[in-house]
């Protein structure tokens, strides 16, 4: 029996993953690089306990942040043979836990549950005659989620938000009572939000000793993935359910902390150890996933990080980061664009995206990753003139598709009477009638989609037959209707065939062959909204999970200009410093200035040097004698947008910009958000709420 265990899980580990796996007590903290292979790890070690008798599947209980990546785990555990492992997010466990106890610890019906919290928060500024447009009311959902699961209350957010800057363009006072405004709707209504599910359960943990006996008798055991993201409310929770004791495998790595503004923290991981002094420590760091050239790239871009001058920090220690060893065979070099404007960068990285397809790699293992979702634009249209087929990630949803929900009904009446044929094959004989073929549709649009989802239905099929092949029990239609019902559950898509588009903070956990970094350029990475040396190291790490997805192929790119004939400005992010070829533009670290913070002398004029008075006079950095800077329509122009985005929000005119600010704008005249947000008056809020439709003016008046 013994010899099989060793053959069937721990077989094909490495000696670290091999230490996790069969390090089945007490606490244990895995500190897991990019590419590690850590779910293989913490898989493999929940099996090889399952299997030799040291956990009873259903008192163990693993939580990741992600619906996706739960259900990736219990496919993995369900093909090693202990799919009763109950793997959930934080907030299904607690969900699940609420709904149960809720009863019985409260009494009565749990109230319904918020989807979107957009339509509360606006009705809770009405109710304190605020305004609030749509970007002040995403503003205000982000801010209150932070709060909540930071376990700040409306009274005591002033104090906690004091260098958090003005979400909504709002002082701190104002959020705090739309923030009360909003519990109160949801109490009127009977809701609540996600953040409630685990602020109400913890409260009943707390506060009912015989709920809380009852969760720690049935889970013994625990493990908590990407344990760098654990927020002060998710670990208060996870405390709770441990009651003291010290059952708990935890999986993260500092080096991939990009969710701060959610409230998520590494503090946790990096005080494990000190925590639990006895804790073994065990290190990832062979990356099976990308070739040497991008892992070298990665190790560089974690190891020049250095404090910027004269910038604030906070308070976090952050230890020297893992340095990751490449484990597969050496591919091509990094490769580095530098475009005259962005509607050339987007055109040339379609074109090489053109050159990988007619090379042999498919269209899903190719990725398009920015900074923001406002630059998928220029890409959706270069692969569409390219005639190349993409996915916005963040779109249609996979299973809410007309065609995937009529193959899931054939599949499912289809499984009540087969045994355990070829499970491929009937897959593809049952959705022969819904129009797949084993040869794709030579025309695009509306065909080819419904061609490419039942296709990745068949492709799924195909995987999991291979998957199972050696497993006792046999692969039936039945088990991969099952698959797919727990998948559109979880939304865990199977791959489609297209390019990907996303942003960094949405492709974290995925990978694809070839991987595209693009508007790698100051003001966008890292981004202008990036305040002190926190922010910085943040944008850093988001730099290096992007480099990270990459397999084989990796392209960075950045524009000079940001339209056709535009000022050629901009400049390469500073965290490719030093690793540029020497060819690019500024490719030397000595070339970029380095940012001091100097004493402010007396304001003077631009033109004749005159000292400065007014507000207006410094804003505009000339003086009342020396003639206007700006063309005389532009102002105009700009001011008659004014007066349509005041109008439709019922805002004086002077909340969206002030006449000052709009000279100053035209005066001037920026050519990319970066440039925009240096103007005196513009600042992050506006600039993210207005910046395009600014910058859009200013290109048709040049």
């Amino acid at each position: 029996m013994v010899s099989s265990l060793e053959e069937r899980i721990l077989a094909g580990l490495d000696a670290e993953q091999r230490q996790v796996a069969t390090t089945l007590t007490g606490p244990l903290c895995v500190l897991a690089g990019a590419g590690t292979g850590k779910t293989r790890a913490i898989t493999h070690r929940i099996a090889y306990g399952v299997h030799s008798g040291v956990y009873k599947p259903s008192s163990l209980l693993a939580v990741t942040f992600t619906a996706r990546a739960a259900a990736e785990m219990r496919s993995r555990l369900r093909e090693l043979g202990a799919g009763a492992v109950q793997t959930r997010t934080f907030h299904a466990a607690a969900l699940r836990q609420l709904q149960y106890f809720w009863p019985q610890a409260i009494g009565g019906q749990l109230p319904g549950l918020v989807d979107y919290k957009a339509p509360l928060i606006t009705e809770a500024a009405r109710r304190l005659r605020t305004n609030a447009d749509r970007a002040t009311v995403r503003d205000l959902a982000s801010e209150i989620e932070w709060a909540k699961v930071s376990m700040l209350t409306p009274e005591s957010y002033v104090a906690a938000a004091t260098d958090r800057g003005q979400p909504g363009g709002l002082d701190t006072t104002t959020v705090a009572r739309i923030f009360q405004s909003y519990e109160d709707v949801k109490t009127d209504r009977q809701f609540i939000d996600f953040e409630d599910v685990l602020l109400l359960t913890v409260a009943i943990l707390e506060d009912d000793e015989r709920v809380a006996a009852s969760v720690r008798e049935q889970y013994r055991h625990f493990v908590v993935d990407e344990y760098q993201d654990v927020s002060p409310l998710q670990q208060r929770l996870l405390d709770l359910w441990l009651g003291g004791r010290d059952e708990l495998c935890v999986v993260g790595d500092a080096s991939q902390t990009i969710y701060s503004f959610t409230g998520a923290t590494p503090r946790h991981l990096l005080d494990f150890p000190s925590k639990y002094e006895q804790a073994p420590v065990v290190k990832l760091v062979r990356d099976y996933r990308s070739t040497p050239q991008v892992v070298h790239l990665a190790n560089q871009v974690l190891a020049a990080r250095f404090p910027e001058p004269g910038v604030p920090d906070r308070n976090i220690h952050w230890p020297e980061p893992l340095e990751l060893i490449a484990q597969r065979d050496p591919g091509p070099p990094p490769a580095f664009i530098e475009a005259k404007d962005d509607e050339a960068e987007a055109a040339e990285v379609a074109a090489r995206i053109k050159k990988l397809l007619a090379s042999g790699t498919p269209a899903s293992e190719i990725a398009i990753l920015y900074r923001t979702n406002g630059q998928s634009e220029a890409y959706e249209q270069a692969l569409t003139s390219a005639g190349i087929g993409y996915l916005l990630r963040g779109g249609e949803r996979f299973f809410a598709r007309r065609e995937v929900r009529d193959a899931m009904l054939q599949l499912r009446s289809a499984s009540r009477a087969a045994s355990t044929d070829p499970v491929p094959q009937l897959t593809r004989d049952i959705l022969i009638s819904l129009g797949y073929s084993n040869i794709a549709p030579t025309g695009g649009g509306a065909v080819r989609e419904k061609w490419e989802s039942l296709s990745a239905l068949v492709g799924l099929a195909d995987e999991m037959a291979e998957a199972r092949k050696d497993a006792e029990t046999p692969f039936t239609l039945h088990a991969f209707v099952s698959e797919l019902e727990e998948r559109a559950a979880s939304q865990h898509a199977p791959t489609i065939q297209g390019v990907t588009l996303a942003s960094l903070h949405a492709a974290k956990g995925l990978e694809w062959d070839a991987v595209f970094l693009v508007g790698i350029s100051e003001g966008l990475m890292p981004i202008s909204f990036a305040e002190d040396q926190a922010g910085y190291d943040e944008e850093r790490r988001l730099l290096y999970v992007g480099i990270t997805r990459a397999r084989i192929h990796l392209t960075l790119s950045w524009s000079l200009a940001r339209t056709p004939g535009g000022r050629a400005h901009r400049r390469p992010s500073r965290f490719l410093d030093g690793l540029r070829p020497a060819g690019s533009s500024r490719a030397q670290s000595a070339a970029r200035p380095v940012k001091r913070r100097v004493l402010a002398g007396p304001p003077t004029c631009r033109n004749c040097g005159a000292l400065l008075s007014s507000a207006t006079e410094r804003k505009l950095r000339r003086c009342g004698n020396c003639p206007a800077g700006y063309d005389e329509a532009v102002f105009e122009n700009l001011r008659t947008w004014r007066l349509q985005v005041a109008q439709a929000n019922s805002l004086p005119a002077f909340v969206i910009f002030t006449d000052a600010t709009l000279m100053a704008i035209a005066e001037e005249n920026p050519t990319d958000l970066p440039g925009l947000g240096m103007v005196s008056g513009v600042g992050a809020n506006k600039l993210e709420r207005y910046g395009d439709a600014v910058l859009k003016i200013l290109g048709e008046g040049t």
